[in-house]
């Protein structure tokens, strides 16, 4: 199958279908030891799409993945993120700490002022429930290097 000749709809299904099938096996026990191992996954998840789309790494307090999953999909230049939601799965998963991540299709991972304002409401709100906000990470294009850290700039 080759992937680059799916349409964006095509992707998403593959992508969330994939997701099911090794969210017990490799996701659900996997933990996030450092910036490096949080890339790779934002990388992977994120990488080669059209559309902006919005993922959610909700960790324990070992910092063991309990929910990775793209919570919000946009167009090729934006995505509604709503601090509600995000709240809403935090809480029903028992999250002590939360990664964001989402692409720019655009392939430049420079951070937008959006990108670093609904990250500033997202910790606002999940200050009040005791989740902390360990990064935001903004992939580009191509290479797995092509990521911004929000939080490597200050900006968290």
């Amino acid at each position: 199958m080759n992937v680059a000749r799916l349409t964006v709809e095509e992707r998403w299904a593959l992508m969330r279908a994939a997701e099911k099938a090794s969210e017990y096996v490799v996701i659900r026990r996997d933990a996030i030891n450092s910036p490096k191992d949080a890339r790779a996954l934002a990388f992977a998840r994120l990488q080669g799409l059209e559309r902006e789309v919005f993922l959610v790494i909700l960790l324990n307090t070992q910092n063991q993945v309990l929910y990775c999953e793209p919570m919000f999909l946009g167009t090729i230049d934006s995505c509604a993120v709503h601090p509600r939601e995000v709240a809403t799965k935090a809480m029903e998963v028992n999250a002590a700490a939360v990664i964001f991540a989402h692409n720019h299709p655009s392939g430049h991972p420079e951070p937008s002022a959006a990108d670093i304002a609904i990250t500033k409401r997202l910790v606002e709100a999940l200050k009040l429930l005791d989740v902390r906000v360990l990064d935001h990470l903004i992939v580009g294009e191509g290479r797995r290097d092509n990521i911004v850290s929000l939080a490597e700039r200050g900006l968290i």
